[in-house]
């Protein structure tokens, strides 16, 4: 090291060797002290043993909640240690469908189509249509118009359309 060969050589004091090189006289006698990590270890072992579904912020939390003394940089450092970070889970992808063109209607009334639309008045004030459309020749069937469409709305105009179009095929109801 160079103040002790400056200490050595040159028989420069070690206050005056340390102020020299630039270097602290701290670092001189700095032994390093191991680290006792037992408690840590002790306290995140059991508390995944009660709770293993629980990750780092809920051990955390817990931690903190009992009043322990160890910061998250000491308890990260030896959870990491005891490898208990796992990777996230990622997202349950659904499987790719399959993509098949759409038949078209060979006859009426064999599929409907609905839908809704939102528009305003002159005035501001809302108003939405519930449509349905016969696929075949694209016939509206049936268009509600209100400010609200509530569902059991929507389900009388679909029976209605139904049975109107039972009763008369290939006519308009």
């Amino acid at each position: 090291m160079v103040v002790q060969a400056l200490v050595a050589e040159h028989g420069m004091s070690e206050r005056r060797a340390c102020q020299a090189s630039g270097i602290a006289r701290s670092t001189l006698r700095y032994r390093r002290v191991a680290r006792d990590d037992s408690g840590v270890i002790n306290f995140i072992q059991a508390h995944m043993a009660l709770n293993p579904r629980h990750g780092f912020g809920l051990l955390y939390d817990s931690a903190r909640h009992q009043g322990k003394p160890w910061g998250k940089t000491v308890l990260w450092r030896v959870y990491c240690e005891l490898r208990l970070n796992l990777p996230r889970r990622g997202k349950k992808r659904l499987p790719a469908r399959v993509k098949e063109p759409l038949q078209a209607a060979a006859q009426p009334n064999q599929g409907w189509s609905c839908d809704f639309m939102s528009d305003a008045l002159w005035s501001g004030r809302r108003f939405r249509t519930f449509n349905v459309i016969d696929e075949f020749n694209r016939e509206g069937l049936r268009i509600e118009v209100d400010t609200s469409l509530p569902a059991a709305r929507v389900i009388r105009a679909l029976d209605g359309t139904r049975c109107a179009a039972v009763d008369s095929p290939g006519q308009r109801p």
